[in-house]
């Protein structure tokens, strides 16, 4: 019998700084953005994947950090009770930085995920734990904003193995105090890394970053256009 599996690798992160909050995911198989990646400001962000992922575990974590909890206690809330944790995968940030993360027993060889100050990687049916290195490493080597950032990350451990099937889609998600939310998402591609680096591309390229200039965000949630002309 035909069976899908979302098999995927993932990186969350927060910057202190900017109080910056940013997720990016890729798979072998379809809509890794739609079925991976979640966050809010006041919460944090939340990635769910596995051999059968639980979209429940992943809102549930991401309202549980918005009530108050922390990463740890929001992973331990849904993985905990649940019968078929053992085929499932998640990793979270709180809204502080703190993380934590789950790689159940029956994950799809390689798998597993790794935690440091700030930013947290997951990865199953991966060529190994190079995979999740290659995130670590190349996030904290690169420049230039959250989403550079992670595109460069996950372009790394793209190099360094990846999915071992190969490449279907890629997502983005970063939200920020200080701009509006990105959420890019390439959900079928033969090049799901390089799409999302050209759609990346277009949102910084006139009207579109014009018009994000001009939206509201956080702090300045009244921010609206000064003048209709040339629209």
């Amino acid at each position: 019998m035909f069976k899908v599996t979302g098999m995927t690798f993932s990186i969350l992160a927060y910057d202190e700084k900017t109080g910056t909050l940013g997720g990016a995911a890729a798979t072998g198989s379809l809509c890794v953005g739609g079925w991976v990646l979640r966050g809010s400001l006041d919460a944090g962000l939340v990635a769910s994947q596995g051999t059968a992922p639980s979209t429940l575990w992943r809102d549930r974590v991401l309202s549980a950090m918005a009530q108050g909890a922390t990463a740890k206690k929001g992973v331990d809330s849904v993985t905990l009770p649940d019968a078929g944790r053992a085929h499932r995968q998640i990793i979270a940030v709180d809204r502080h930085g703190a993380a934590q993360g789950f790689t159940g027993a029956a994950s799809v060889a390689w798998a597993g995920h790794k935690l440091t100050p700030g930013v947290a990687v997951a990865g199953n049916m991966i060529a190994g734990d190079s995979v999740l290195e290659a995130l670590l490493t190349a996030f904290g080597a690169s420049t230039g904003d959250m989403a550079d950032r992670l595109l460069s990350a996950l372009k790394t451990a793209q190099r360094a193995g990846g999915d071992s099937r190969g490449m279907q889609s890629a997502a983005m998600l970063v939200l920020s105090p200080n701009a509006a939310p990105l959420d890019l998402r390439i959900d079928h591609h033969g090049d799901p890394l390089g799409a999302l680096e050209e759609l990346l591309v277009r949102t910084r390229t006139r009207p579109y970053a014009d018009w994000l200039d001009e939206v509201p965000i956080i702090n300045d949630p009244t921010r609206a256009p000064t003048t209709l002309a040339d629209r």
